[in-house]
């Protein structure tokens, strides 16, 4: 009998450890594959690169046909994924993937929009709901309020006007309104962002929304001359959406540099956990930008602690 209980002793042993950390990474899906104004091809391989780099995640690009292509062909497995990133700007996807997302979503499952995805599907009504402000692409009073922070609070303004607005890509300093959000929390609440195209003016249903951060617009070149929104969170169901408005990629391989911005890294690993788990395990990193000095990650790698 002794002799047994050694043998099972020696195989247990012998079995190969598991790999814990392995098990449980975050699927992810980076949703993508048109965007007129934007170098999605280089946005996605950045964020991508982000969310791989914090051994959080593994990553899989999935695209849509090209500009003008057949769109029924669009037809991702979501349940395949805890995590769907949309980095996108092109046709609206057809009904059947429509309703599979939307499925997805109130299910649990994690979304995260990122800059000019704030634009495109103004005709799909719910996507509309999950991203709470829009952009462009015919929007108006109709689709919902202007969003913006005044006199220490959230202004809901349902005068007329067009939706969206940027001048031409500036620094800008981002402040915190919600510094207990688990995104949020331990970061310097107020920081400066890297060279970027800061949207304003956006308009929606804006409900179910929590305003995370904003930067101030000014009246220079068309701005709002207001604080306007830069994150934030939308419960659609059971699940969680983080928007960032930050990370403009242009059009060729040089004008990704607001996705080397530190601040915008970190905010989107950050945001991307928090929407797939409703927690961040991300300590607040020794580079994070202050106040007066931004920090890049050229190869948007988290600095070593």
């Amino acid at each position: 009998m002794k002799a047994i209980h050694i043998l099972l002793v020696s195989l247990i042993l012998s079995v190969p450890a598991i790999d814990a950390g392995a098990q449980k990474k975050i699927r992810t899906m980076i949703a993508t594959g048109q965007d007129g104004s934007h170098w999605w091809e280089g946005g996605c391989d950045a964020v991508r690169q982000i969310l791989e780099n914090t051994g959080l995640f593994t990553v899989e690009i999935i695209k849509t046909p090209a500009r003008g292509g057949d769109m029924t062909l669009y037809k991702p497995d979501f349940s395949k994924y805890d995590l769907v990133v949309i980095n996108y700007g092109g046709a609206t996807w057809p009904e059947e993937t429509r309703e599979k997302f939307e499925k997805f979503v109130a299910g649990g499952g994690g979304v995260v929009v990122i800059h000019s995805s704030v634009i495109p599907m103004a005709d799909w009504p719910e996507y509309n709901r999950m991203t709470g402000l829009g952009a462009w692409d015919g929007r108006d009073e109709k689709y919902g309020p202007y969003v913006y922070w005044a006199d220490g609070k959230f202004v809901h303004d349902y005068s007329p006007g067009w939706a969206g607005h940027h001048a031409l890509q500036r620094h800008s300093t981002i402040e915190h309104r919600n510094t207990e959000h688990p995104v949020t929390k331990g970061l310097n609440p107020v920081w400066r962002h890297f060279k970027d195209e800061i949207y304003s003016k956006l308009r929606g249903p804006a409900q179910n929304m929590e305003i995370l951060a904003t930067t101030w617009d000014d009246t220079k070149d068309g701005g709002s001359g207001r604080h306007e929104p830069m994150m934030w969170t939308v419960k659609y169901g059971k699940g969680k959406i983080f928007v960032t408005l930050l990370g403009h990629a242009g059009n060729d391989p040089e004008l990704r540099y607001s996705m080397e911005c530190t601040g915008f890294q970190e905010t989107l690993s950050r945001g991307s956990e928090w929407a797939a788990t409703g927690a961040v395990t991300r300590k607040a990193p020794d580079d994070f930008p202050t106040e007066h000095v931004y920090t890049l990650r050229p190869e948007f790698k988290p600095a070593s602690r």
